[in-house]
């Protein structure tokens, strides 16, 4: 990999990360366009290696928000008393619903790192999980806010999460439909999704850390120039994404996914791309 196409991914992770498009899914269709070979251990490595990139921009843009949360979960274990703040209730949701995908990320990385990437696989889940979207938004009745989010809300939300280890799916799109199916508006879903994201990309990007060096397919250079593009571009729409939340449907997305997926498909069909 050379330093051109790490920019490209870079941008590509910072852009789709926490929209509802699937990151990993454009990842992988960005890199087959290029000519990486996208089952490649090295290169499988990169992609989630870059993500931490995105998350220190939401460590960043929410500093204020997890040092309250962090500060209000470690005062709440000591001090019984404390346990009916917010900021503890709300942050043991968010550490309880990180827990699943760590757990299954573990379980099933020779599938999520091998089968999996394969672009029949992208291109069926995009069009899929657009249905849910849609669906969410239509029977989500969203009166439920921040102040209302328990521990069910978010173990539920976090083993939602765990679908997104298909590419295609979406994190960001799993955890904010299922967030408005369990009547959580839209701003709120969106913000936890950003939480939960935190440790699961954190975890992944770590631990795929020793397969991004390994081999000649990627290098020190792309990895820290794609790092850090994802972390320029994941700043810019985090901004963006909370404002479009706030007065518009996740349905917005779906068009798009559908039309992506059922492109690809269509180059796979005709041979004129290769799965894998």
């Amino acid at each position: 990999m050379n330093i051109w196409q790490a920019i490209v991914l870079g941008a590509v992770e910072g852009v789709t990360e926490f929209l509802p498009v699937s990151s990993t899914g454009h990842l992988t269709i960005v890199e087959k366009l290029l000519g990486l070979q996208v089952d490649d251990p090295a290169i499988t490595g990169f992609t989630a290696v870059i993500q931490i990139g995105a998350i220190a921009a939401v460590l960043i843009y929410f500093a204020r928000d997890i040092w309250n949360m962090a500060r209000g979960v470690c005062v709440g274990l000591v001090s019984p008393h404390r346990r009916n703040t917010f900021e503890f209730r709300f942050g043991l949701a968010v550490a309880a619903g990180s827990l699943p995908i760590g757990v299954v990320g573990l379980l099933g990385k020779d599938l999520i790192t091998g089968p999996l990437r394969n672009l029949w696989w992208v291109a069926g889940a995009l069009v899929l999980w657009s249905g849910v979207m849609v669906f969410a938004e239509w029977a989500g009745p969203q009166r439920r806010g921040e102040k209302d989010i328990t521990l069910k809300d978010g173990i539920i939300i976090g083993l939602a999460q765990c679908l997104a280890l298909v590419p295609g799916v979406s994190r960001s799109g799993a955890t904010i439909s299922i967030g408005l199916l369990r009547d959580i508006d839209r701003v709120t879903a969106t913000r936890m999704s950003f939480f939960l994201g935190i440790p699961a990309l954190t975890g992944a990007g770590l631990f795929e850390l020793k397969d991004a060096l390994g081999g000649d397919a990627v290098g020190v250079p792309a990895l820290v120039v794609g790092t850090a593009v994802s972390f320029i571009v994941a700043y810019a729409s985090i901004a963006w994404l909370l404002r479009f939340v706030a007065h518009h449907s996740l349905s917005w997305f779906a068009g798009y996914r559908v039309a992506v997926g059922l492109a690809i498909g269509a180059a796979l069909a005709a041979g004129t791309l290769a799965a894998t």
